[in-house]
C-alpha cells in the first residue's frame, strides 16, 4: 500500500497524472487484501478489478484458487464499504464440470454485488501449466457456446453494455486503460514482466521486462533504459491495430487508425474487400467494425491480416 501511495504521489508531483485519471488496482478476494481497500482508496486508487473468477467453491478449487466464494462476496462488499463506486469483477466460464446454468449463476452473483464493470473470459489452457500437463474434462464445443451465450445474455439483461469481446460495462463505465490498449494507444509498463508500447518519433516500439522479480531487479541495478528493438513495420502495425481494435463492438474511426499507425486505412486491399464480401466486416469513411458474424468469428477474420 505504501509503495502504491509513493508512486501516485510522485506521478502527481511530476504532473504526470491527470486530475480525473482512472487509477485501477487489481485485487485478490482474500480477506487480507480486502482489508486494505480503504488504504488503497486513500492512496489515490479510484477503481478496483477483483479477480473473483467464480462464485462456486467447487470450480474455484478446480482452478487452484485459494479464496472461497464467501471471501469473494466479502471482498466485493468491502470494496463498496471502502468507497469504491467503480469496480470490476473478473469471471471465467467454460470451466471443468460447468454447465450454462452454473455459469449463469456466477454472473447473477456478480451482478448482486453491484459492480460497474464485468470481465467475462472463456477459460484458456496455457502452455506450461498444470491444466496443460493434465487437461481437465472441459465442456464440448456446443456446451461451451451455450455457456457463452448464457453468461453474455445475463450480463445484458443485468443492465451492462457489451462493448468489447470480453467486457461489459454500465453506461459511462467502460475501462479507460483497456480502451487505450484496444485503440492501439501508447502505454508504459513498470515492473517485473511489464510490457510497453510507445510511439517514438515515427517508429512504434514494443518491449518487455523480465518476468522473474530477481532477474528484473538485477537488470534494474545495471541499467533502466530498455532495449526497444526495431520499429514495427507497416504489416505488423496493421495486424496489431486490428488485433486490438476489432475487439470493440463499435470498431474504430479510420482517422484513429491513421493517427495511431501512421498509415492510411487500406479500403481497397484484397483482405479488406474480401472480408466485406464475406459479410465479416463493415467499412465506411467514418467507421470500420465487424459484423455480428465477424465478431463471432473474430479469430478467423484476423487470420486474413496476418503477415505472410
Amino acid at each position: 500500500m505504501e509503495s502504491i501511495q509513493q508512486i501516485l504521489v510522485y506521478l502527481a508531483r511530476e504532473e504526470r497524472l491527470a486530475e480525473d485519471a482512472e487509477v485501477t488496482l487489481e485485487a485478490n478476494p482474500g480477506s487480507a487484501e480486502a482489508g486494505r481497500f480503504s488504504g488503497y482508496r486513500d492512496a489515490g486508487v479510484n477503481r478496483l478489478s477483483i479477480g473473483v473468477q467464480s462464485f462456486n467453491d467447487e470450480h474455484l478449487s478446480l482452478l487452484g484458487r485459494i479464496h472461497s466464494a464467501d471471501q469473494a462476496q466479502r471482498a466485493c462488499r468491502a470494496a463498496r464499504e471502502a468507497g469504491f463506486d467503480n469496480f470490476n469483477i473478473d469471471l471465467m466460464f467454460g470451466l471443468p464440470m460447468q454447465d450454462h446454468q452454473s455459469a449463469r449463476r456466477d454472473v447473477e452473483c456478480a451482478i448482486d454485488e453491484r459492480p460497474t464493470h464485468l470481465s467475462l473470459y472463456h477459460l484458456t489452457i496455457e502452455p506450461n501449466t498444470a491444466f496443460a500437463t493434465n487437461p481437465p474434462p472441459l465442456p464440448s464445443e456446443d456446451e461451451a457456446w451455450a455457456i457463452r451465450s448464457a453468461v453474455q445474455d445475463r450480463a445484458l439483461t443485468g443492465g451492462f453494455q457489451h462493448y468489447e469481446v470480453s467486457a461489459f460495462a454500465q453506461k459511462g463505465k467502460a475501462c479507460r486503460h483497456n480502451l487505450n490498449y484496444w485503440q492501439f494507444g501508447d502505454y508504459l509498463g513498470i515492473g517485473a514482466g511489464a510490457h510497453s508500447k510507445m510511439t517514438l518519433g515515427s517508429g512504434i516500439h514494443r518491449w518487455h521486462r523480465p518476468r522473474h522479480p530477481k532477474a528484473y531487479a538485477e537488470l534494474m541495478a545495471k541499467a533502466c533504459e530498455p532495449d526497444i528493438g526495431e520499429s514495427l513495420d507497416e504489416k505488423d502495425r496493421l495486424f496489431e491495430f486490428l488485433l486490438n481494435a476489432l475487439r470493440l463492438k463499435d470498431g474504430f474511426d479510420p482517422n484513429i487508425f491513421k493517427e495511431r499507425t501512421g498509415i492510411d486505412w487500406p479500403f481497397n486491399s484484397q483482405e479488406v474487400q474480401g472480408a466485406i464480401a464475406d459479410g465479416l466486416l463493415d467499412a465506411s469513411p467514418q467507421r470500420i467494425c465487424t459484423t455480428e458474424l465477424g465478431w463471432r468469428f473474430l479469430d478467423e477474420l484476423l487470420q486474413r491480416f496476418l503477415k505472410t
